[in-house]
């Protein structure tokens, strides 16, 4: 590992307390069923399996992923912008935010819409774990105007009081999640009007349609956002390229994830390429670009370099990985710690 990185990584992580970052979007409850097959009943009234559910933990997902990572990371103040349903599953999603230290002021709660949630069933034999058919409740149409509007309202009242804004845009159908087209306008706007704060985006499908601010594509993403089709396979050399391509548009740079190569920094002029940083043992991947997320923007918020924030995501997303059957969080103190084995090594 370059020292050249390494060097700045301590203050970084001494500021990070003292600093505030927001994040919008999709914000699900991640619910867990464990089942004892041993303890299976036969319905009387259908003759069907009646499976026994001996443990329930739940956790938030997908946006909430992003602040459970900050939270982790010792963010001094965290706030919760978007829109969940007035429902048990969104008191459930609010009280494990609230453990999290997460600011939930800016969160909308409708009885018109669900709390997304996916339920994730798990059968425990022995030592054995095997998920079974994922269950998901989302919302089935267009967000609401007026959730909307409230959702834009609580946008500009949060804005002055953070350092950066990172957009987590999970829902694939247009304009059914929280990122519509009139929040993402917002959002490039007010990118242009406050170019000294962090805003950066992350979105499954429609990542090519932000401006002014920081967009993290991985490859194949970058790939359908400048083709519009699907890949096969992208090598970096075309990686680099469609990063290249996407700053043109956004006129700011394009951080481009490569999977196990690492990540790559696309301006209009140059594209350089940062490794992965090397681990052993069994990886689980879930949550690692969340993880990368909240590291590089906890890192510009507190004024690094991108090289310098990028690679402190890296950091960041080769601890998490390492957290088997869980969506794993990195703490300054394993940061630290993971700083000093490559440095030795």
């Amino acid at each position: 590992m370059n020292p050249n990185f390494v060097k700045p990584i301590e203050p970084l992580l001494e500021k990070f307390p003292k600093i505030a970052i927001a994040v919008i979007g999709d914000f699900f409850l991640d619910k867990y069923l464990i089942i004892d097959p041993a303890l299976a009943e036969t319905s009387l009234e259908t003759g069907k399996i009646a499976n026994q559910v001996i443990k329930i933990y739940h956790s938030p997902g997908a946006a909430g992923t992003v602040t459970s990572n900050l939270s982790a990371l010792d963010i001094g103040k965290i706030y919760a912008i978007g829109a969940i349903g007035d429902d048990g599953t969104g008191y459930e999603l609010i009280n494990d935010l609230k453990h999290l230290r997460v600011d939930s002021q800016y969160l909308v709660q409708d009885t018109r819409i669900f709390t997304p949630t996916y339920t994730k069933p798990i059968k425990i034999t022995g030592a054995q774990t095997e998920e079974q058919e994922r269950i998901d409740i989302k919302n089935r149409r267009a967000l609401l105007p007026e959730i909307e509007a409230s959702i834009l309202n609580h946008l500009t009242a949060c804005l002055e009081h953070i350092d950066g804004l990172i957009i987590a845009d999970q829902v694939e159908e247009s304009n059914f999640g929280v990122i519509t087209d009139n929040v993402r306008a917002r959002i490039n706007d007010l990118a242009e009007q406050y170019p000294h704060k962090v805003f950066f985006a992350d979105s499954r499908a429609r990542i090519g349609l932000f401006r002014n601010l920081i967009i993290k594509p991985n490859k194949f993403e970058a790939y359908r956002a400048v083709y519009n089709r699907a890949p096969q396979a992208v090598n970096l050399a075309v990686a680099g390229e469609c990063g290249q391509r996407l700053c043109q548009q956004t006129g700011r740079p394009v951080i481009v994830t490569l999977e196990q190569d690492g990540a790559m920094i696309c301006t209009e002029n140059d594209v350089t390429h940062l490794p992965i940083i090397p681990t052993s043992g069994a990886i689980d991947p879930v949550g690692a670009g969340d993880s990368f997320s909240a590291g590089v923007v906890a890192a510009l918020c507190s004024r690094a370099s991108l090289e310098v924030a990028v690679q402190l995501g890296l950091i960041t997303a080769s601890i998490t990985i390492q957290k088997i059957g869980t969506t794993g969080t990195a703490s300054p103190a394993e940061i630290r710690h993971r700083v000093q084995n490559l440095l030795i090594t």
